[in-house]
């Protein structure tokens, strides 16, 4: 039996929920409004796909682990896919002017394109392009 989910949702702690969502409004991002108070906020990263950005407070509601530390670990790579390299570059340039950091230099693997950057928390996202005929 194959399983399949309909929607994800991805939960990230956050320190700071307003500066958060301020950071990812300038990337061009939009919030599910029906979905934020002062505890959390879905993030409309696609469709069917979401980030739940969590108070730490809140988030460790949800778990008994400690809250990774991402100055010096790193809890998952969120990677999204865009439509070529050129969109990859707008959107890690994009997270940059909005305050992000750079995680590495742009890499140029012929039929996969990236480039990485940590958001306002440490979290890490990666934007990639890949090359249909990668798949053929």
């Amino acid at each position: 039996m194959t399983i399949q989910a309909n929607q994800i949702f991805v939960n990230l702690p956050v320190k700071d929920l307003e500066r958060s969502m301020k950071f990812f409004g300038e990337m061009g991002f939009d919030f599910d409004e029906r979905m934020t108070d002062n505890n959390a906020t879905c993030m409309i990263i696609g469709p069917n796909m979401y980030a739940m950005l969590l108070v730490e407070d809140f988030f460790k509601s949800f778990t008994h682990k400690d809250i990774a530390d991402t100055s010096n670990s790193a809890e998952s790579i969120i990677a999204l896919s865009a439509s070529n390299r050129k969109e990859v570059d707008e959107w890690v340039e994009r997270a940059l002017a909005a305050g992000g950091s750079s995680a590495n230099e742009p890499m140029d693997n012929k039929f996969m394109y990236s480039w990485s950057f940590y958001d306002p928390d440490g979290h890490l996202w990666e934007v990639m392009y890949m090359e249909d005929e990668a798949f053929e």
